[in-house]
């Protein structure tokens, strides 16, 4: 049957029990969550030193295993459990990140070849590993959540925790922890603490422990089953990756200072407003151009979500924004002030964007500026699958921040000789009816939904404002009209909205001529 967005899904699907995407809102319903088993410790030493002989003991096969992905393209503990896993000769594991970077793949490849690893859930994933699922290495389809679904997930029991190990910059012999001290400090812990919340086995690994009783703590001691001391958990100065990068590029200037006039001019833009930017280029210049703004109209925001960056803490510390809820860090700067700012308040995802709990902050959000790889005539959004149909990005937070009162993305009409504002998706990621407006270097469409939008800004001398088709044959006409890619029938990979329906699969790629 097709879902609310037309997608095909699959019978063998519906009869595996998942729902098909019905529509944006989050209906009030009575939910129940699941709780960790608890191995009761009456508080002595849980420090090892030994990852093999912890692995031997806590994971079976067929287990479901976790870490997160704070440290980004720094973590240096990730490869190590799994080396360990795959010498032991443990088969059939879930492997359920908060996500998959680089410095990753080579060692899940590795896994998946030896049978080590069956399964995948994930926000993404890219490079060697996102080329290797899309061309069907994996025997089970990987499945993709955002931030937010992966915690109402773990909390409603779709993703069973069996054993977490969780990379922090610090902790005491008994596990009280947090991640803003610490040679490998890298800010909020906030995909992490949904692990140490629910893993029926916690174990903590790090290069920096301390005096008991470690405080400040965010994760603490009746959570921790073991402490490894590692070597070195991971290099902080490469939190930052080409995702989170801070342009120069013309092009991605001009995007943002289109997407500020957007944002400037909107009945959004008032004393008491709240907001997201989303990593890419000219996502992150926003921040820059949104604070001259403020600082010329006097305007002040009552907070900041989201991954942060340096420009954000930037703004708390002149007074421009109130207070910051920290889900995770996207550069050291960000890193470091969750230790000298009260008012940088570090969230876990379920309280960031868990459809399912009493109330997420993405639900308070006045403003969300996101970027994308694809977006369509109907202003549904692809964030995972390149124009080659390979998996290469991650949902991340995209569904959850685009349930803001004013959805912006920002994407350049053509990346290369590829389009990227197209006719029909490969992939569908957020659904057009939490998207209101686009932004290229060319102009802007608004969401023909949001007709207020429309009036307010067409009242505004100069905005280049132009119906979307009118993008989507602008891109064509420098790129020429795409050819059809080729799948084969094996769906490798299942993309679930936040409140678990299914919004859309990805096929194998074929490359036969």
């Amino acid at each position: 049957m097709k879902n609310k967005i037309g997608r095909q899904i699959p019978d063998s699907l519906l009869k595996a029990g998942y729902r098909p995407f019905a529509g944006t809102e989050i209906k009030e319903t009575i939910k129940q969550r699941t709780a960790p088993k608890v191995a009761v410790s009456k508080g002595e030493n849980k420090l090892v030193r030994s990852i093999p002989d912890l692995v031997k003991k806590l994971v079976k096969n067929g287990a479901t295993i976790s870490f997160h992905h704070h440290l980004r393209e720094g973590d240096q503990i990730f490869n190590q459990v799994m080396q360990a896993i795959i010498d032991l000769g443990i088969k059939d594991l879930t492997l359920a990140p908060s996500s998959l970077t680089n410095v990753m793949n080579d060692m899940v490849i590795k896994a998946i070849k030896t049978g080590a690893v069956a399964n995948i859930t994930s926000s993404g994933m890219r490079g060697s590993l996102g080329d290797a699922v899309s061309h069907g290495i994996l025997k089970n389809p990987v499945i993709f959540r955002s931030h937010g679904g992966r915690a109402r997930a773990i909390e409603e029991g779709d993703i069973k925790i069996d054993v977490a190990f969780l990379a922090v910059p610090n902790s005491d012999v008994l596990g009280n922890a947090n991640g803003s001290f610490g040679q490998a400090a890298f800010g909020s812990l906030g995909y992490a603490l949904m692990d140490a919340k629910y893993a029926d086995k916690l174990v903590l690994l790090t290069d920096n422990i301390v005096d008991y009783p470690n405080t400040p703590a965010s994760i603490d001691q009746t959570q921790v089953d073991y402490v490894v001391k590692a070597d070195r958990v991971g290099d902080p100065e490469k939190i930052s990756s080409g995702a989170t990068r801070f342009t120069k590029d013309p092009k991605e200037l001009k995007i943002a200072q289109l997407v500020n006039q957007v944002i400037i001019n909107s009945p959004y833009f008032k004393n008491g407003f709240s907001f997201q930017t989303g990593s890419g280029g000219a996502a992150l210049a926003v921040s820059r151009y949104l604070r001259r703004s403020m600082i010329e109209k006097n305007i002040k925001a009552s907070f900041a979500l989201g991954g942060i960056t340096k420009p954000t803490v930037d703004m708390l510390n002149e007074g421009l924004v109130k207070k910051v809820m920290d889900v995770q860090d996207f550069d050291k700067g960000a890193a470091d002030s969750m230790k000298n700012s009260p008012y940088q308040q570090e969230i876990d995802a379920s309280w960031y964007a868990d459809p399912d709990n009493k109330g997420a902050m993405v639900d308070r959000l006045d403003l969300a500026v996101l970027s994308a790889l694809e977006i369509d005539k109907d202003f549904n959004v692809n964030v995972m699958t390149g124009s080659d149909g390979v998996i290469r990005g991650a949902i991340g937070g995209h569904q959850d921040a685009a349930n803001a009162k004013l959805t912006i993305i920002c994407a350049p009409l053509v990346r290369g000789r590829i389009a990227t504002v197209v006719d029909q998706l490969t992939t569908i990621v957020t659904p057009g009816d939490s998207v209101d407006v686009l932004v290229t270097e060319y102009g802007i469409a608004i969401n023909p939904k949001r007709k207020d939008l429309i009036k307010s800004l067409s009242a505004v001398p100069g905005l280049p404002i132009f119906p979307i088709a009118e993008f989507v044959k602008k891109a064509q006409s420098i790129t020429g009209k795409a050819q059809a890619l080729k799948f084969k029938d094996r769906i490798v990979a299942l993309i679930e909205y936040r409140d678990g329906t299914l919004i859309d699969t990805v096929r194998e790629v074929d490359d036969e001529e």
